[in-house]
């Protein structure tokens, strides 16, 4: 069979395009000396900001759930749960289980540079074990770390449409991520590179249907597991196909309508996508951060009491309803992606931190009657860190607030105080005060570390 037409011919066909293995060479030829000291800092500013959901997430009774069953399926003690103390599982099962604490909570990073991804639950949850596996120098996670987050952006920026097929990108996107983050970190060559990202593409998964779940942050935890498989199989000569992402059945076209192969290795390292990292402030679904913004500064206008609010007028992203249009959320798993219950506690509480997505709060009668207020409309125009409300008092008096670049945005992010401060009141849940900030002074340092263990240890 002849022809370029991806949709002809069998899926080992080549097409030569060579996007998956240049992205693997670039992958395999990143160096610490490279990266700009605004990718270097970011890099621990992502490391403090993940590892403290994770143990804000150690103590939920699922994550105990999770570690029984896991080792009563046999898990080898080698390497640390985060907040778990001396507790250590075999290095797929501790990536596992580090990735969805990171993730369960829906407090971790979002990179919204043209593709939603919460990176750095996967991505660091398997750099984190493979280093327990083989000691490395906070400067080499660093450059895995801002390599597997170049992997898994690019390759959702090959695939326009996947997040309108239905998959979780944090599952599927993640899990090359992680393939690519920790193949850099074995140092491998650009082949093997390229067969890890293959060995990680083929395992993505991950459903949107799941949101409100459990299994949410499960797709994180097996996108790190994964990942942290594919590398090590890379390591010892497994192969994948050199095209799995513009291939003819690659990830780009069976996981998306549409296809970019050429937007795959567009510009690389300009800027490191790691740099346009976006931290939350917010313990729900980043397309809501923009609408409690509004909401926290209409309360701060000193607008009428609950009982005196009329109504509620939001003006968002599309997207937002699409993804977070949950209008009665039951548990708060759910409640994190209702822009009904997220106006309701922002405006109530002048907060969306994690107490404001417990079931308490979710099933908490002012809540509840201040929810049917909120009317929503969707705005074409709108970017989707952007949010306009405007409250409406049974007395007529309207009081408005606009936000045009949500909190923690990378136009308008959180400052390093603000950063630790976040960090300080979530690991202060599993560890206490003092630790936790003892773990914040050497995560600054990271790029000094001689081996990632001393922090690993320090967080388990």
């Amino acid at each position: 069979m002849t022809g370029n037409d991806p949709e002809q011919g069998y899926g080992a066909a080549a097409l030569g395009l060579g996007v998956t293995r240049k992205l693997g060479a670039f992958i395999a030829g990143m160096r610490f000396e490279q990266l700009p000291p605004t990718v270097v800092h970011e890099a621990c500013r992502g490391v403090l900001d993940w590892s403290g959901c994770a143990l804000a997430a150690s103590r939920h009774p699922s994550i105990g759930l999770l570690l029984d069953t896991l080792a009563a399926m046999g898990s080898p003690p080698v390497a640390r749960v985060l907040g778990q103390g001396d507790r250590r599982l075999g290095l797929a099962d501790a990536a596992l289980a580090n990735g969805q604490m990171g993730h369960l909570l829906d407090f971790d990073d979002t990179h919204l540079g043209g593709v939603v991804l919460h990176a750095s639950s996967p991505l660091l949850a398997a750099l984190l074990a493979l280093a327990e596996h083989r000691p490395v120098s906070g400067r080499n996670l660093i450059v895995a770390y801002a390599a597997g987050f170049e992997a898994g952006v690019r390759a959702g920026r090959g695939a326009p449409a996947h997040h309108e097929g239905g998959w979780h990108l944090t599952g599927t996107l993640g899990t090359i991520a992680a393939g690519a983050g920790c193949a850099r970190l074995l140092g491998l060559d650009a082949a093997r590179v390229t067969h890890a990202i293959g060995i990680a593409a083929t395992q993505a998964a991950g459903m949107q249907q799941n949101r409100g779940t459990l299994c949410k942050s499960l797709h994180a935890g097996k996108a790190a597991a994964s990942g942290l498989l594919a590398a090590l199989l890379a390591e010892r000569g497994f192969d994948s196909s050199d095209e799995i992402l513009e291939g003819r059945r690659g990830f780009i076209r069976i996981y998306s309508a549409t296809a970019a192969p050429e937007r795959i290795m567009q510009d690389p390292g300009e800027p490191f996508e790691l740099a346009r990292n976006g931290y939350k402030p917010y313990a729900c679904g980043v397309l809501l951060h923009p609408l409690i913004d509004a909401m926290i500064a209409l309360r701060k206008q000193a607008a009428p009491g609950t009982a005196d609010v009329d109504r509620v007028e939001l003006q968002v992203h599309p997207l937002a309803v699409k993804i977070t249009g949950v209008d009665d959320p039951a548990t708060g798993l759910m409640s994190k992606f209702s822009i009904n219950h997220s106006a309701a506690v922002a405006y109530l509480d002048g907060a969306a931190g994690i107490a404001q997505y417990g079931d308490a709060r979710a099933a908490a009668h002012d809540v509840l009657g201040f929810r049917p207020k909120i009317r929503v409309r969707t705005v074409d125009g709108f970017r989707r860190e952007q949010a306009h409300a405007t409250l409406v008092a049974r007395d007529g008096r309207r009081f408005e607030a606009a936000v045009a670049f949500a909190s923690g945005t990378a136009d308008n992010p959180l400052s390093d105080a603000a950063l630790e401060a976040k960090f300080l009141a979530n690991a202060a849940i599993a560890l206490g005060e003092t630790r936790a900030r003892a773990i914040a002074e050497t995560t600054w340092r990271l790029a000094s570390l001689a081996d990632v263990r001393d922090l690993v240890a320090q967080v388990a």
